[in-house]
């Protein structure tokens, strides 16, 4: 178990670093530094005097003009660096007022952005590393061109990689792009998470009658399930979460049943296989990106936006992801190699999806003419026996034979 937790522990710290908007400009700028001692080793090295020896072209005659050269380039980086960076809080700041502060993790932990800030930052590094090694006087071989000229190519690299910025973007900032690309997450972290075959039987509540309460606070984000077994068998018990993944957890609050008592040490190896957090993502709870589409959807209809064209793009997301949902099922229950049921989790039926995330949408665009006729042409392709969908679809209906009597 020591070791269970310790793994557990690794995991969620390998998360937070590798999902910090730090850790590529970090790894990228750490990179252009060993670069650049490497080849102001070879600059002035042997083989390195002898190639500019060689090549007379490649020789820099006057340090005076290598240290204008590098300091222009620091200065003109560290100036495409705030522009480009400013750019981004204004697309930030849009988002987050047009659409919702839930997708923002979508455009912060943007990998192209943190390349692009990792190469901006390693540039000025390579540039001021490469500057403090040339000294008044110095002449000839003595002065590191090729690491100068170096720095010049990769300069140009920045300007071309600059103007692919501006337009990867303004192209971000589209509000269907935003949303095509929540879809997409969520979508695969679905093909993840959904990997049973059947709807699962639940389990009796009478035969889990001992409550575990929650030592802290935070959302449920994650659980180890391989963990939870492989204690469960341990200790001959069975044990079932009752909250949904994406609940919020209050400290003292029921958290998990098992069928028998067990000793406090047991008690907190179960809770220490349950992650309980103050982030939410998607790739831990797919429905996290359901919740996000219903926010864009339920902002772009609220009076102040006013956006019934973005509320039908979410919508339109929303219902493929139902079509998905309808002929996938998660794994939520976990039995030992006698077949003795062990442990089950509680999962997000389609009916729960369906009431969280349409019927809030439904609740501010109930009047709206377009996405009264929308939900009416989505509804009937969903391929269900649902009565949440058939209630649903009457509701529509009847909405949209109101108004045309009116």
């Amino acid at each position: 178990m020591v070791l269970n937790n310790l793994r557990l522990r690794l995991r969620s710290g390998y998360r937070t670093v590798t999902g910090s908007i730090a850790f590529y400009p970090v790894v990228l700028a750490l990179l252009f530094a060993v670069l650049s001692v490497g080849l102001i080793w070879f600059d002035l090295s042997g083989p390195g005097v002898q190639l500019k020896g060689k090549m007379g072209w490649m020789s820099l005659k006057d340090a005076e003009a290598a240290r204008s050269i590098i300091s222009t380039i620091a200065s003109g980086i560290i100036t495409l660096t705030v522009f480009s960076f400013s750019m981004v809080m204004i697309v930030l700041n849009q988002a987050a007022s047009q659409l919702s502060n839930r997708v923002l993790d979508q455009l912060i932990g943007n990998r192209f952005q943190q390349v692009i800030l990792g190469i901006y930052i390693g540039t000025i590094l390579f540039a001021l590393i490469l500057l403090t090694t040339i000294r008044q006087g110095d002449t000839g071989n003595s002065v590191p061109a090729l690491s100068t000229y170096t720095l010049i190519l990769i300069a140009v690299l920045d300007i071309f990689l600059f103007i692919y910025f501006l337009h990867y973007i303004t192209r971000s900032v589209k509000y269907e792009v935003i949303i095509q690309r929540i879809h997409a997450e969520t979508r695969n972290a679905m093909a993840i998470q959904l990997t049973g075959d059947v709807p699962r039987t639940p389990v009796a509540h009478a035969q889990l009658q001992f409550a575990i309460n929650a030592t802290g606070s935070g959302t449920f984000t994650h659980v180890d399930a391989q963990s939870l077994l492989e204690i469960c068998v341990e200790h001959s018990i069975a044990v079932e979460i009752i909250e949904l993944p994406g609940s919020f957890i209050v400290a003292g609050a029921q958290l998990l049943l098992v069928d028998q008592p067990v000793p406090e040490r047991v008690k907190q190896e179960l809770l220490n296989a349950i992650t309980l957090s103050s982030i939410e993502n998607v790739d831990d709870n797919y429905a996290f990106g359901f919740r996000q589409l219903t926010e864009v959807a339920m902002k772009a209809l609220s009076p102040g936006i006013n956006d019934p064209g973005t509320a039908l793009l979410a919508l339109r997301s929303l219902f493929d992801l139902f079509a998905y949902r309808l002929l996938h099922y998660s794994k939520s229950s976990w039995y030992d190699d006698d077949g003795t049921f062990r442990v089950t989790l509680r999962e997000w039926s389609f009916d729960l999806l369906f009431n969280a995330t349409v019927l809030a949408i439904w609740d501010y665009g109930r009047t709206d003419r377009s996405i009264q006729y929308e939900l009416a042409g989505l509804l009937p392709q969903l391929n269900t026996s649902s009565e949440e969908v058939k209630t649903m679809r009457d509701r529509v209906r009847a909405e949209i034979h109101k108004r045309d009597s009116a």
